[in-house]
């Protein structure tokens, strides 16, 4: 008994480690984090497809204008380094796939999770002391990567902060 009051007292602290008062919801973050790099990387790959596409038609446009076999043979292969883009770009729908498929998992784990701190009582977990390891690297908080849609600093903010007069009296 002794021993199984233990192992419960471990899971107990480990489920409030998993979301403390005023922390991140880790979960959701990671989720629409992995999403978010779905819709830019879909993004990219139509902005490289539409363009690669452009390439090819002004190829094709040039083709018709000449007669010169060797001008042909090399629009021949550019249109086969063309094509080979465009085969290349379906990494995207695999990837999106395969990462929508860990946010799933995500998902089914956080729910269990959440399921097991309704039952134990989100009140009764907000009062064990959780230790949490401290970052060894103090800046690290401060590094918080690419924003979400909606997040973070604006670039037009950004610009705002690097007026050209205000460098120009700072390195002269």
């Amino acid at each position: 008994m002794v021993g199984l009051f233990g192992h419960l007292q471990r899971i107990r602290k480990e489920l409030a480690a998993l979301n403390p008062p005023g922390a991140p919801d880790h979960f959701g973050s990671m989720s629409e984090q992995l999403d978010e790099i779905i819709h830019a990387t879909e993004g990219a790959t139509n902005t490289i497809m539409e363009s690669v596409e452009g390439v090819d038609t002004l190829m094709n446009d040039a083709r018709a204008l000449t007669e010169d076999p060797k001008l042909k043979a090399i629009f021949d292969a550019v249109t086969d380094k063309v094509n080979m883009v465009f085969e290349a770009c379906s990494f995207q729908d695999i990837t999106g796939q395969r990462v929508t498929k860990v946010v799933n998992s995500m998902k089914f784990v956080e729910e269990r999770i959440n399921s097991i701190i309704i039952t134990w009582g989100r009140d009764e977990l907000t009062k064990v002391v959780v230790e949490l390891k401290e970052e060894k690297d103090p800046d690290k908080k401060l590094l918080n990567g690419p924003q979400l849609p909606g997040q973070g600093v604006a670039q037009a903010d950004v610009d705002k902060m690097f007026n050209q007069d205000d460098i120009d009296k700072l390195f002269g």
